[in-house]
């Protein structure tokens, strides 16, 4: 079978729960098809870099996906005609990637170095001219 990275950005006003109600759906349609889902991750609530359908912010989600072509193409059929849904990108890879994702590593990355410290002499001390 063929491996593949799907990502889904689902609307704002949706909360989370709905958004893995619709992950667990999509996982459904695989697995009937004869699939897999290798892993499934939530990345959360992400500004958008431009506007689409009046959203300015999106759910998004992962999804290694081990299935044949079929049950992709219907996954991707369902999620067309799912309103929730913003936009959605499926690659085809050689390999799944093992572990987290490089979205969920660099987050865990921003917490774990904390404040950012003093910031010298910008801000309120800066001469006036």
């Amino acid at each position: 079978m063929a491996l593949y990275e799907h990502v889904f950005i689902a609307r704002q006003d949706i909360n989370a729960s709905q958004v893995e109600s619709i992950t667990a759906d999509f996982s459904k349609i695989i697995e009937e098809n004869e699939g897999k889902i290798a892993k499934s991750e939530y990345w959360g609530l992400k500004t958008l870099a431009y506007r689409i359908k009046k959203n300015r912010k999106g759910h998004y989600v992962l999804l290694n996906i081990d299935a044949p072509h079929a049950a992709v193409a219907e996954m991707e059929r369902q999620i067309r005609l799912n309103e929730d849904i913003l936009r959605f990108m499926t690659i085809r890879v050689d390999e799944l990637e093992e572990g987290q994702s490089i979205v969920l590593r660099s987050k865990a990355d921003k917490e774990r170095r904390g404040p950012r410290g003093d910031r010298g002499d910008r801000g309120d001390k800066r001469e006036q001219r």
